[in-house]
């Protein structure tokens, strides 16, 4: 069997290694395609190094762009390795716009499509993501579905023909590489770091860096937090910090310490050692769930309602006195998180049902 993978950005890079994992061990070819939608070192290549992702059989450089001048050529370029390569099935993760036009170019050819993480939504349609999520959905032939949750979204929306719950490739990949992360990584001591002894903070959503009283807010807020805050640069966010507020990147605080972004296997040490982590990540909120850390979500709404429900996470305004009076609040749970992602398991599952599916 051959599988043609879309990869494009670093959440996909993490949730698609476990299932490249499999797909080799079980024996079957994989035609990896990097759409090039993060293209530095520190947003790519580090996560194929540290994850034993083999290298792309293909980048096709696209780089960064308007939504629809990113997607319509990666929607060209794929099409093209789809017509060449004649893959058994394409494979597509998340909600980037990679993602899209990976289904969109399947779709089109008639190509069977598989999609990791369907079925998430965050009813709010001015991310681009959401409509990226939806419209995949609809185009997809096996929809793997990492909580009930999702599923019940599809349900929903009058799909229930190849849905599949399987649980959190992500999951997969801490409980994979995160043994690899304790002996590998050493940001904390690179860092001086004390476990449970700083924050953790990430930002990069257009509506938190694009807007610049927004941005501002939160730069206030770690400002004024009483405790070190550890916080990786995301390259969007740098450039909105300089270009829109006009803020030096090393111009705040003492307590803000501020870094390049990290590597997958760093960023796990980040997070399981930090006593709260800040972030308007989804993959970040979920790994923060499954360390057991605190999280305050500096967001509207969140796909991932599920770490809200069992009290894991808070969402929060981007405004300096909601995110520091959040930060004070000591009633978080104390007992460790149920797993709500799947047993560790979804790769190999993954594999097992396109397995069946090509073979119909």
């Amino acid at each position: 069997m051959k599988v043609l993978t879309v990869l494009g950005a670093r959440p996909q890079f993490i949730k698609a290694a476990p299932v490249s994992n499999a797909l080799r061990e079980a024996g079957h070819t994989e035609y990896l395609v990097h759409t090039g939608q993060h293209y530095d070192f520190s947003m790519s290549q580090v996560f194929f190094d540290e994850m034993n992702i083999p290298a792309p059989d293909i980048n096709l450089e696209i780089g960064s762009g308007t939504h629809g001048e990113q997607t319509g050529k990666m929607l060209a370029s794929i099409e093209a390795q789809i017509v060449n390569e004649q893959p058994d099935c394409v494979l597509v993760y998340g909600d980037t716009n990679s993602t899209l036009a990976g289904a969109l170019a399947a779709c089109k050819l008639c190509v069977p499509l598989a999609h990791v993480e369907a079925g998430l939504r965050s009813f709010n349609r001015s991310m681009p993501e959401e409509h990226n999520r939806v419209l995949t959905d609809h185009c997809s032939d096996l929809l793997f579905c990492p909580t009930q949750t999702a599923v019940g979204h599809l349900e929903r929306e009058g799909i229930s023909r190849g849905v599949h719950l399987v649980g959190d490739t992500m999951y997969d990949a801490v409980l994979q590489f995160g043994i690899s992360a304790d002996q590998k990584s050493t940001i904390l001591q690179k860092l001086g770091l004390s476990s449970k002894e700083y924050l953790l903070a990430t930002i990069h959503r257009p509506y938190n860096v694009d807007d610049p009283i927004a941005l501002r807010n939160i730069l206030s807020a770690f400002a004024a937090i009483e405790e070190l805050v550890v916080f990786p640069v995301h390259p969007r966010t740098r450039k909105r910090m300089v270009e829109t507020i006009r803020d030096d990147v090393n111009s705040l605080p003492n307590n803000v310490t501020m870094i390049e972004p990290v590597g997958y296997l760093d960023m796990l040490m980040l997070e399981q050692n930090s006593r709260l982590i800040l972030t308007d990540s989804g993959g970040v909120q979920k790994e923060a769930f499954f360390f057991g850390v605190p999280c305050i979500t500096l967001r509207p709404e969140t796909e991932w309602v599920e770490t809200i429900n069992a009290g894991w996470n808070r969402l929060v305004a981007p405004n300096s006195s909601s995110i520091i009076g959040a930060i004070g609040a000591h009633n978080w749970p104390q007992s460790k998180p149920a797993k709500l992602f799947g047993d560790g398991k979804a790769s190999q599952k993954i594999v097992e049902i396109i397995e069946k599916y090509a073979l119909i």
